[in-house]
C-alpha cells in the first residue's frame, strides 16, 4: 500500500450524527474522534440475541484491540451509528460483521432507546431471537453478573431502562400460557361483531350479482390494510392460520395501539442463507419481530426512518417527486431493503429512500380487486355505477384516482360503493398516506332526501363561521350526501355509555336522531374552513401538509365542534326544530365518551379529548359527585363558538 493510500484511509475517519440531549438529530455530523473528545451526544446500537429454547442470551468477547472494554464479555453485538445511517441499518451491519449472521429487518425488534448514555451515547437496543449457538448465558445469570459488577463483563447500569430489558424478556417468556390466553380473550371480548341487515328488494338482479363480487373486492381491501398497518402482519397472519384459532390479531386501538401479541407469539421463519454454508445445517430460524407499540409511520415508511431523514431527503427531490413523496398514494421504501428488480428509482439516487406507488406496492391485491370491479361493472345496468366501478378498477392499476373520485361524486345508484384508499389516520408520522377501505351499502332514498338541507347550506355556514373573513373559503362546493344501509359495519354503543356517564336527569335527552344529525353535519363541515393556505414565504400549501401528523386529530375536532356550532346556527334560522337543541348537546357529550374509547392515539379519540377538555374547562360540561356528567345549557353555546373560532 502506498503512502498516499495510507493518508487517504486516515482521512476517511468515521463520522457520527450529533444529537440533542433528547436524542434528536441536529443536522450536524463530526468525525468519531471529535465527537468523543468534545462529548457530543451520538447514537449506538446494542443487539441482544435470545435463544427461546434455552432462555439464554448470546454473548461475545470483545477483541483485545478494542478502544473500550477490551477482552470483556458483552451483549451479542454493538456498534456506533454512522452519520446518515439508522439504528436498524447499523444493527444489521454490526451483526453481519461481528458474528457473520445476515438477517432481514423483520428479525429485529426495537425494544427501547434507553435514554441513558455512556460518553453521551444513546443506545438503541434490538432483540433478536434465533437458535444457533456461539456462547450462551442464562438471562438470570447475566443479570446477576452485571448487578455485582463482575470484572469479566462490560458494565451496564441496571437501574434504568437497560435493566428493564431483563424484565421484558422474563415477563414475555414466563410459562403462564393460561394467564396470557385469558388476558388476550378479555381484550378480544371488547370487540363485539354486530350483524346488520339491509333491504335488497330495490336492487335489480344484476346488481345483486354485482354485490357478491363487490364484497369479494372489499375483502381484498382488508388484506391491503393489514399490510399497511405493519409489514410483518401478512407473515404473522399466515403463521397463525396454520398454528392457532386466532387469525385476526395485530394492534389494539383501544389500548393506545399496544400489540395484542409479542414477538414470542409471532411467526417462525426459516432463513436458508443467513450465514456461510454449514454442513448438515438447514438454515437459521427466527421469530418475525412484532413491535410492542405500532410504529407511528405504520408500514408507509421504513420502520427506522425518522422525520429528519425524510426532511433531508425530500429537499433534494424535484417538485413532482416531492408531491409523490408527500402524496396519498405512494409509500416510502429503502433500496437496501428491496429486491433490486422491484425498485422505482428516484432521480435522487444518493439516498437510500425511494418512492413506490400503491399500484406497484400492492399489485397482486389490486389486480385481483380490479378484475372483480370490472366484472361487477359489466353486470350492473346503472350507468353511473358502471362508470365508477370501471374507473376505480383502472385507478387501482394506474395509481391515478382523479377520474374514479369524480365518478364517485356523480354516483346515482341504489347500490352504493366506496372502495379504495381514503383516510390517513394510520399515518401518525406525517398524516400523508391513505389506507384502503370499503363501504358497500344500499341507498336509503328517504333519509338521503332529508339530509339534503346540510349540503345546500354549506356556503351559508362558511360565510358565517366565527372567524376572520380572510380565512373563509370562497369556493365551497357541496359534496353529495348519501345515507346508506350498510351490508356490514360495527354496532352503535351510544346508549349503554350514556347510562353510565350521563346524569340521570339528562339521560333521556340522548337519542339517535340527534346523534345522526350531528354526524351528518360533522361530515359536511369537513368541507368548510381553511384548506389551501399561503405561507409567510409566499408559497402555496395546504393545512394537511403543514400540520402533518397533527392534522387528522385536529381536522376531526374541527368537524365535530364546527358541526355542533352549525347545528345551533341552523336551529336559530328555523331550518331545524328548536326541540333538538338540548338533545344535540347531551348526545354530543355521550358521544365524547364513545369516541375516546377508540384510544388517544386514534384521530377521533384524540380530537374528542381535545374538545371535551375545552368544554369542561369552560364549565359547559359538569362533573357530579356520582362521577356522571351533565351539560350546562347556559354555557355550552358560548363554549362551542369559542372553540370553533380557536379551532379554525
Amino acid at each position: 500500500m502506498g503512502h498516499a493510500d495510507h493518508l487517504h484511509e486516515e482521512e476517511e475517519e468515521e463520522h457520527f450524527d450529533v444529537l440533542t440531549k433528547t436524542g434528536l438529530k441536529t443536522g450536524v455530523s463530526k468525525p468519531r474522534s471529535a465527537v468523543h473528545r468534545e462529548g457530543d451526544y451520538h447514537r449506538a446500537v446494542h443487539v441482544w440475541i435470545f435463544a427461546e429454547s434455552t432462555q439464554e442470551l448470546l454473548l461475545q468477547r470483545r477483541t483485545d484491540c478494542k478502544d473500550s472494554w477490551p477482552g470483556l464479555w458483552d451483549i451479542s453485538s454493538a456498534g456506533h451509528v454512522s452519520a446518515g445511517d439508522t439504528s436498524l441499518i447499523t444493527a444489521r451491519r454490526e451483526l453481519q460483521e461481528e458474528l457473520g449472521v445476515n438477517l432481514p429487518k423483520d428479525a429485529f425488534e426495537f425494544v427501547t432507546n434507553d435514554g441513558k448514555f455512556i460518553d453521551n451515547e444513546f443506545d438503541d437496543v434490538y432483540l433478536e431471537s434465533e437458535v444457533s449457538a456461539v456462547k450462551y448465558i442464562s438471562v438470570e445469570d447475566y443479570k446477576h453478573l452485571l448487578a455485582k459488577g463482575d470484572p469479566h463483563y462490560v458494565p451496564h447500569k441496571m437501574d434504568g431502562q437497560y435493566g428493564q430489558l431483563f424484565d421484558i424478556i422474563t415477563k414475555r417468556y414466563q410459562d403462564n400460557t393460561e394467564g396470557r390466553t385469558l388476558l388476550l380473550q378479555k381484550k378480544l371480548n371488547r370487540y363485539a361483531p354486530i350483524s346488520l341487515t339491509a333491504e335488497l328488494t330495490g336492487l335489480t338482479e344484476e346488481d345483486k350479482e354485482a354485490l357478491v363480487l363487490l364484497i369479494q373486492a372489499a375483502k381484498t381491501m382488508d388484506d391491503i390494510f393489514h399490510q399497511q398497518v405493519w409489514y410483518s402482519n401478512p407473515s404473522l397472519r399466515e403463521w397463525l392460520n396454520g398454528h392457532a384459532q386466532m387469525s385476526e390479531l395485530d394492534m389494539s386501538c383501544l389500548d393506545e395501539n399496544e400489540a395484542f401479541l409479542t414477538t414470542a407469539d409471532s411467526a417462525v421463519k426459516l432463513l436458508l442463507e443467513a450465514t456461510k454454508p454449514v454442513a448438515g445445517w438447514k438454515g437459521l430460524e427466527y421469530k418475525a419481530a412484532f413491535p410492542m407499540l405500532k410504529p407511528p409511520g405504520a408500514n408507509f415508511y421504513p420502520p427506522d426512518m425518522d422525520k429528519m431523514e425524510f426532511g433531508l431527503w425530500v429537499k433534494g427531490l424535484s417538485e413532482i417527486e416531492y408531491q409523490d413523496a408527500t402524496g396519498f398514494f405512494n409509500v416510502i421504501r429503502r433500496h437496501s431493503d428491496s429486491d433490486s428488480n422491484n425498485i422505482a428509482l428516484s432521480n435522487n439516487s444518493t439516498s437510500d429512500l425511494y418512492i413506490s406507488p400503491y399500484s406497484q406496492e400492492y399489485s397482486a391485491f389490486l389486480a385481483k380487486a380490479a378484475e372483480l370491479l370490472h366484472k361487477a361493472g359489466d353486470l350492473t345496468r346503472s350507468p353511473s355505477l358502471k362508470r365508477l366501478l370501471h374507473s376505480k378498477a383502472d385507478a387501482f392499476l394506474s395509481n391515478d384516482y382523479y377520474d374514479s373520485d369524480i365518478a364517485w361524486m356523480e354516483l346515482d345508484s341504489k347500490l352504493d360503493v366506496t372502495i379504495g384508499p381514503y383516510e390517513t389516520y394510520e399515518d401518525e408520522l406525517f398524516g400523508y398516506k391513505a389506507t384502503f377501505e370499503a363501504f358497500i351499502g344500499i341507498r336509503d332514498d328517504k333519509a338521503t332526501a332529508q339530509v339534503k338541507l346540510f349540503g345546500d347550506q354549506l356556503k351559508v355556514l362558511e360565510q358565517n363561521l366565527p372567524m376572520d373573513n380572510i380565512y373563509k373559503s370562497q369556493d365551497v362546493i357541496s359534496a353529495p350526501i348519501r345515507v346508506i344501509e350498510l351490508v356490514y359495519n360495527s354496532g352503535l354503543i351510544l346508549q349503554p355509555i350514556a347510562d353510565l356517564c350521563i346524569t340521570k336527569e339528562q339521560r333521556e335527552l340522548v337519542g339517535f336522531d340527534s346523534f345522526f344529525t350531528h354526524t351528518i353535519c360533522h361530515e359536511c363541515c369537513h368541507g368548510i374552513g381553511p384548506h389551501t393556505i399561503t405561507l409567510p414565504s409566499g408559497r402555496k400549501s395546504t393545512v394537511r401538509l403543514e400540520l402533518q401528523e397533527l392534522h387528522s386529530a385536529l381536522e376531526e375536532a374541527k368537524a365535530d365542534i364546527v358541526g355542533l356550532w352549525a347545528l345551533n346556527f341552523l336551529i336559530a334560522k328555523d331550518l331545524l326544530p328548536k326541540s333538538l337543541v338540548k338533545s344535540i348537546y347531551v348526545s354530543f357529550l355521550a358521544g365524547c365518551f364513545r369516541s375516546v374509547r377508540f384510544g388517544l392515539e386514534e384521530a377521533h379519540g384524540k380530537g374528542q379529548a381535545l374538545q371535551f377538555n375545552w368544554l369542561f374547562e369552560k364549565g359547559a360540561f359538569v362533573l357530579h359527585p356520582d362521577q356522571t356528567f351533565s351539560v350546562d345549557f347556559d354555557k355550552i353555546g358560548g363554549a362551542v363558538e369559542s372553540l370553533s373560532r380557536e379551532d379554525e
